[in-house]
């Protein structure tokens, strides 16, 4: 217990100088928006589209554990103004309560993309969103190292460490592109790249920040690759990777899942995946789609050293996803750029 407890100080300090790491998502395939803002309208096979994401992450190492949600949604706008190419127009807002909600953060972004068909088998993508951010710490609930008194930690003690403002507000950017390529109604093959934080703005709960600590908040560069195949009338396979990295700290995934058609035409469908997070964590999936809703579930098992803390249970997550035609489309003169169990 005391090793958790001084691992646990260790990254909240960590946190409170900005030299962490972001949040994320285990499946970050079904958080387009935070993801790559030029995902924004880059829906294959929808017009618009409504999700929502929670995770909860370290339950079996602490009594409150972090968890994160966003909602979001997204349009195509001006296909019919636009030759060959359309507009994406989007928004999020993001939550994370990091353990006793010490640290809360709540984002809101805006986000548009632009997307321009190249000839009739691919396209390509640019977008950038901008947002206002908030994070706010409970002082009274820190601890620090000069309150620990050998045995536990007593915050009833005094600390030399003094937090001026404890809740600081700034803008943030992102800006993406992306490349989608379908020679054919099987396969779709779609690539990614964005770079988060551009404006690299400052965070810091200190007026002055302690010698040898920059406020700056890091660039966060992420690029991606996923793959639609359609293996046969009933199955669809989707690999996919992810690579990020941000101010050294670095996370690689790689998997694949499956779509099963459960009845003609795709209305009901059961994935089964499997992802790898490279010295973290195995992440099985499991999900149902029911007509035009999809909704999915993760669960990281740790590989990690952490795993002798926690036993292996490291996070569990859901995605919730909406998405539809509008009217003027009647739900079958828009041709999807995916392969898809419709005839």
């Amino acid at each position: 217990m005391q090793k958790i407890l001084v691992v646990g100080g260790c990254m909240l300090l960590g946190t409170l100088v900005v030299e962490g790491q972001d949040l994320h998502f285990s499946q970050w395939f079904n958080s387009p928006l935070l993801t790559n803002p030029a995902n924004t309208g880059f829906i294959p096979d929808a017009d618009y589209r409504l999700g929502a994401n929670y995770r909860n992450q370290w339950s079996a190492i602490m009594a409150q554990p972090y968890r994160t949600e966003s909602i979001w949604g997204d349009a195509q706008v001006f296909r019919d103004r636009i030759e060959s190419g359309w507009m994406g127009l989007g928004g999020v807002i993001e939550r994370d309560d990091a353990g006793a909600s010490a640290l809360t953060s709540t984002a809101v972004y805006g986000s548009v993309a632009y997307h321009q068909m190249l000839g009739y088998a691919s396209l390509i993508t640019v977008g950038f969103n901008t947002g206002w951010v908030n994070k706010h710490i409970n002082t009274s609930t820190l601890k620090f190292p000069d309150q620990f008194d050998g045995k536990f930690f007593d915050n009833s003690l005094p600390t030399s460490v003094v937090i001026d403002k404890p809740s600081d507000n700034f803008f943030d950017m992102q800006v993406g592109m992306n490349y989608a390529y379908f020679p054919t109604n099987k396969i779709y093959v779609n690539a990614g790249f964005s770079v988060q934080h551009i404006n690299t703005p400052r965070e810091s709960f200190f007026n002055t920040d302690p010698v040898g600590y920059n406020d700056k908040i890091a660039r966060r560069y992420i690029g991606f690759v996923s793959a639609g195949i359609k293996y046969n009338d009933q199955v669809i396979l989707n690999p996919a990777g992810y690579y990020t990295n941000m101010a050294g700290a670095q996370e690689a995934v790689l998997g694949i899942n499956m779509q099963y058609d459960l009845q003609d035409e795709g209305d009901q469908q059961v994935i089964l995946g499997l992802y790898d997070r490279f010295g973290d964590a195995i992440v099985p999936t499991i999900g149902f789609v029911y007509k035009n809703i999809r909704l999915m579930f993760t669960y990281d098992i740790t590989t990690s050293p952490l795993k002798n803390y926690d036993n292996g249970y490291g996070a569990w997550e859901f995605a919730l996803i909406s998405q539809g035609f509008y009217s003027q489309y009647n739900g079958d003169k828009r041709q999807s750029l995916c392969p898809t169990f419709k005839q």
